[in-house]
């Protein structure tokens, strides 16, 4: 019973995040043809907000590898360990030689969906953390085509245009994932009720 309030709730708060992301995109844009992004990120919004994501990503997969059903979700889960981590260090070496600050710590709507992730196991673990992987990656997806566009230190546009491909690729197998098997791909152990 308590199972689909939380799902909701959860739901709620990362569409709301993906909302006021998109609004901020959108703020810059001139025309729907996305080549009139003018002051949509800044090289340093850019920095801090991928940097948050990178730390974003990896927490909540660390998560998910001690919590979730499926092993298709801990595959994912795992790349997303792999691949945020990669980013990672090749931002922070951008952020280091730019002298751009870097998030410490995920932003509060994370550090929140951690927390109510960490309550959760098995398939509706794995429904939920996919769900909330597709509105994470549509949002990196857009925070990505912005910076790919609008910032000004070429190493910055470079690391942009170059990871885009790859957060385009989790954004595609999260969605697979969240739409196969109620959201995680796997069978669940105990009564397949609905």
């Amino acid at each position: 019973m308590r199972r689909f309030p939380v799902v909701v709730a959860l739901f709620g708060l990362a569409l709301g995040t993906a909302f006021a992301w998109n609004a901020a995109a959108q703020e810059g844009k001139d025309g729907k043809d996305g080549k009139g992004t003018g002051q949509a990120v800044t090289d340093e919004q850019f920095a801090f907000k991928a940097s948050e994501t990178d730390l974003a990503e990896i927490n909540l997969a660390n998560i998910a590898m001690t919590r979730a059903n499926s092993a298709d979700v801990k595959q994912f889960a795992q790349k997303m360990i792999a691949d945020h981590g990669k980013s990672s260090k090749e931002l922070l070496t951008i952020a280091n030689k730019k002298n751009l600050k870097l998030a410490a710590s995920m932003d509060a709507k994370h550090e929140e969906l951690a927390k109510k992730l960490s309550g959760l196991q098995g398939q509706e673990f794995d429904t939920t953390y996919m769900k909330n992987m597709v509105m994470g990656h549509e949002m990196a997806v857009m925070l990505y085509q912005s910076a790919a566009q609008s910032v000004k230190d070429s190493d910055l546009k470079a690391f942009a245009q170059k990871t885009l491909p790859v957060v385009q690729e989790h954004l595609k197998m999260a969605k697979a994932l969240a739409g196969g098997s109620k959201g995680a791909g796997g069978t669940e152990k105990g009564k397949g009720e609905r």
